[in-house]
């Protein structure tokens, strides 16, 4: 039965954690940390990114929970190995098969289209204000995803690259 339990705890923070990187990206990279997310929308040629830092802090608060499920609380062990799960598919998704960083392959169809679709239209803003599309696992419809961007720079909430609508 333990085992069971355990099993529900790194399900649950790793599904939860969608809803944390939806929360951070949203009001901290494109809040007060923009300084570290900037290069991350703008074109550059680094191998790495000041944005890579987010993925150290993901790592710490990983260890974090082992360290404290080692020493103090149990569950966090299986908390700190969800935060774990999330990152290697964050990492895979966001990097891999969106920035293709890792690997080169463009989906024609299906879930992994509309994750690549989703995040474009992310990166269809300039600067930090406005934009659509904060989480990484879970896209929402690209044709709901523009109508948001066209209301956002119509309404002077967004700058919206011309080329947004190739998306």
């Amino acid at each position: 039965m333990q085992a069971l339990i355990n099993l529900g705890i790194v399900i649950a923070t790793t599904a939860f954690m969608e809803f944390v990187a939806w929360w951070s990206h949203k009001y901290v990279m494109h809040g007060w940390g923009w300084d570290w997310h900037r290069d991350h929308h703008e074109p550059h040629d680094n191998v790495l990114e000041k944005n890579d830092l987010y993925a150290i802090v993901g790592s710490a608060i990983s260890i974090s929970l082992f360290i404290i499920g080692a020493w103090v609380w149990e569950p966090a062990t299986w908390m700190g190995i969800g935060v774990m799960i999330y990152g290697a598919i964050y990492t895979l998704i966001h990097d891999g098969l969106v920035h293709q960083r890792y690997f080169r392959w463009v989906p024609k169809s299906g879930y992994a289209k509309r994750i690549v679709q989703a995040h474009k239209l992310h990166h269809a803003t300039i600067g930090k204000e406005g934009g659509v599309s904060f989480g990484f696992v879970i896209a929402e419809d690209p044709v709901k995803l523009k109508q948001e961007l066209k209301r956002q720079r119509e309404a002077g909430i967004a700058v919206v690259r011309e080329s947004a609508g190739a998306y």
